[in-house]
């Protein structure tokens, strides 16, 4: 049991009891089945759309003008769900599916009475498309409600896709497919025309209806509606509440071999001595598909170079900063190895038992991968995927190595699936690693006829030679994740000793538990949109029990107005117990001992449909046992979706007892979008404390669906004492790459 003894007069003292993970577990289990089967009513009926036949070429180009289009009977009506949930939309959509034996269509008429007012400055591919007007659409080619394809555009034609993740909770966007779309500006609104080769998807061959669902957003008066589920407390991704095309074709994915060969070339300078490095790598993509719900993919001498460069940011806390994996071959089909529920806080992970970033890179160092090949697809109810990559030696780093990892995953009942995850081998060569672990996810949509409710239970076990203390972890959540209430609670253990080799865990030997509450209130009010209140404390305990951190982050005022600003007030009262000194920045130590403070935060957010826009958080208070004032602004300007602007900044103020220090990280972003398939964007980065700017200007040519052309530029310079600027590094990189497919 948790108890908590609060002394009003002194600093906070916490005692903690942990409870037996299993009869928590079992307890938690039992209540999820309990109150679900309690409440299951019979399935809604779900909106069904009939897919028409293409007797013509469709040219894909935004028009809509072949006669295809118009023998296609349109979807039933979209339906609003913000701000006023079931009414009628301000503006009609419509929305009309056909296929062919190879291609599923999707054209999109979006009417608006206002096109001049319309929100839209992205064109580059995988723009986050939230904050703009857009459509997104939902393909569940296997009807098991639990995975899914996601595909977004907006009226400036800028794609997005994602794979729909954690049964629907959540999207993986770095999942990139090839698919065509374009986009016409009209008076009466904008129109869209999409493609979407089945061979970029996988597929129950069986099915002639998928899951389908459609959803649109206005951005400037923040109205949403969606075709099917058009409730609050549902997302879009849950395919569970989709609804159905059906009459589809017996598609024909052809042989399903996709070879991608490439050619890097590469110029590189680095100082002191100035030596150069001159060369052109090939490298090699080949996926086949095994039928259509499995594909194998195998890559040889594998090259990242045209990889977007870290956003460099500051760290005040003793554990290590977590940086999201990038590369496209890590990437793709990454869902099937999602791990669990409850692993992170604040979207920032307390364990990722895979953490592919330990493959071919290590302090900051490429490591050369030599070959890789993946496994993933699903066999009735079973998913599994499976990763083996081979590394090449660095001098004086690292020897080559081999590591993978295999997950399975089995879904059971309607949204719930229960799983196992092993890992293997080290960036380093430490023999006898590995990681095991198995987990469980019990996912309704039904809870009190139709709220969600999710019941997650994980453990994992690492082994390596030089382990020899707990080398366990395990966890369980509650979460109740809905419009009006979003209330969890976790718990995890993490062993002394537990260490996966190809994971990341920013600290052990303790015991962490969450609680969430946020509340939204929909405002009646003609300029306030919607309050938000928030409370969570977050507890982190050593193996003896005693209080190791704490912080209560609260919300007492969160407001989102019509407009689409929003401010925000929170009060965090913290504390942290240091069994050893921190070097909190250089030259900046803080002593051993308890300390405990309440930090203050002031946060504007101006809305995205201004052509100017951004973000400005102001924390400020005690820190430990000194002041300290962090300044973050980040400023969008976007006077046309051609070009587009942003600068941001973080300033950290710190004065201690000892003394005081300063940080900072200045950006700025320049986009220049040619057109959809056609962008240059450049980045600009400096670190006040390690006196470190870089550069990086990347163009990216999509000239064919199936080829891609990149030129990078890199340059990096040191701010030396009394020297002035110092070239550290440069480099241009070239890389051209076309798939074949068959």
């Amino acid at each position: 049991m948790i108890r908590f003894n609060l002394i009003c007069s002194q600093s906070p003292r916490i005692s903690f009891s942990p409870p037996s993970a299993f009869r928590f577990g079992v307890f938690l289990i039992t209540l999820y089945a309990g109150l679900a089967a309690s409440t299951r009513p019979p399935a809604q009926e779900r909106p069904r759309g009939i897919v028409a036949r293409v007797e013509e070429e469709v040219r894909i180009d935004g028009v809509l003008d072949e006669g295809s289009w118009g023998r296609a009977t349109p979807l039933g009506p979209l339906t609003m769900i913000e701000p006023m949930e079931g009414e009628p939309p301000t503006a009609s959509t419509e929305i009309r599916v056909m296929a062919d034996v190879r291609n599923l269509y999707v054209g999109i008429w979006a009417y608006d009475d206002n096109p001049a007012e319309i929100v839209s400055y992205s064109k580059a591919r995988d723009s986050q498309l939230r904050s703009e007007d857009h459509i997104k659409i939902i393909v569940d080619p296997f009807q098991d409600g639990q995975s899914g394809f996601m595909f977004a555009i907006n009226p400036a034609g800028a794609r997005y896709d994602a794979l729909v993740a954690g049964q629907g909770t959540r999207e993986n966007s770095s999942w990139d497919a090839v698919w065509e779309a374009n986009t016409r500006r009209t008076p009466e609104g904008w129109t869209a025309e999409i493609r979407i080769p089945v061979q970029s998807l996988t597929f129950d061959a069986s099915l002639d209806a998928w899951g389908f669902n459609v959803e649109r957003r206005i951005q400037r008066i923040l109205e949403v509606s969606r075709w099917a589920s058009p409730h609050r407390d549902a997302l879009i991704a849950q395919t569970n509440r989709a609804g159905l095309i059906t009459d589809l074709p017996t598609f024909d994915s052809g042989v399903g071999l996709t070879v991608r060969p490439s050619l890097v070339g590469e110029m590189q300078m680095v100082e002191p001595d100035g030596s150069r490095v001159v060369g052109a790598e090939p490298s090699l993509d080949v996926t086949q598909r095994i039928g259509s719900n499995a594909t194998a993919v195998l890559t040889v001498n594998t090259d990242f170079g045209e990889t977007e460069v870290d956003t460099r940011r500051t760290n005040l806390t003793r554990f290590p900063l977590f940086f999201p994996e990038k590369r496209t071959f890590f990437l793709e089909g990454a869902d099937i190895f999602d791990f669990g529920a409850g692993l992170t806080t604040f979207h920032r992970p307390d364990i990722a038992p895979l953490f592919t970033r330990r493959i071919g890179l290590y302090e900051g160092e490429q490591v050369p991968i030599r070959a890789g090949g993946k496994l993933s697809g699903r066999v009735g109810r079973t998913n599994f995927g499976g990763l083996v990559t081979s590394t090449g030696p660095v001098e004086n780093l690292v020897d080559g190595t081999t590591m993978g990892t295999f997950r399975v995953k089995q879904n059971i009942l309607e949204q719930s699936s229960t799983g196992l995850l092993a890992t293997f081998g080290d960036p380093v060569g430490r023999t006898g690693s590995y990681t095991v672990g198995a987990d469980l996810i019990l996912n309704t949509s039904r809870f009190l006829k139709s709220k969600n409710l999710i019941v997650g239970a994980w453990g994992l076990a690492t082994g390596r030679k030089d382990l020899e203390g707990d080398r366990t972890a395990y966890g369980v959540i509650v979460d109740y994740p809905n419009d009006i209430w979003d209330i969890w609670v976790s718990y995890k253990q993490i062993g002394v000793d537990f260490d996966p080799s190809l994971g990341f865990v920013p600290r052990k030997g303790v015991r962490l538990a969450n609680l969430g509450i946020n509340y939204r209130l929909w405002s009646p009010a003609a300029v306030i949109r919607n309050l938000y209140f928030e409370l969570v404390p977050i507890f982190a305990w050593d193996m003896s029990g005693k209080i190791e951190s704490y912080r209560i982050f609260t919300a007492p005022l969160n407001v989102r107005f019509e407009s689409g600003d929003r401010f925000e007030f929170n009060v965090q009262p913290q504390g942290e117990r240091l069994p050893e000194p921190f070097e909190i920045a250089e030259g900046v130590i803080i002593p051993v001992g308890s300390y405990d403070w309440v930090r203050y935060r002031l946060e504007l957010d101006l809305a995205s449909k201004r052509l100017v826009s951004g973000r400005v958080s102001w924390w400020f208070g005690p820190f430990y046992d000194g002041d300290l004032s962090q300044l973050s602004l980040r400023v969008a300007i976007n006077p046309s979706d051609f070009i587009n602007f942003e600068v941001s900044g973080t300033r950290n103020d710190g004065s201690m007892p000892a003394s005081g220090f300063v940080q900072e990280v200045l950006g700025a972003r320049i986009r220049v979008n040619f057109s959809p398939d056609l962008q240059v964007s450049s980045l600009g980065q400096y670190q006040r404390e390690s006196g470190e700017f870089g550069t990086n200007i990347r163009l990216r040519w999509t000239f064919h669906p199936l080829g891609d052309l990149f030129v990078v530029y890199n340059y990096n310079a040191l701010d030396t004492i009394g020297q002035g600027w110092q070239l550290d590094s440069s480099q241009i990189l070239v890389k051209l790459q076309y798939a074949l497919r068959y």
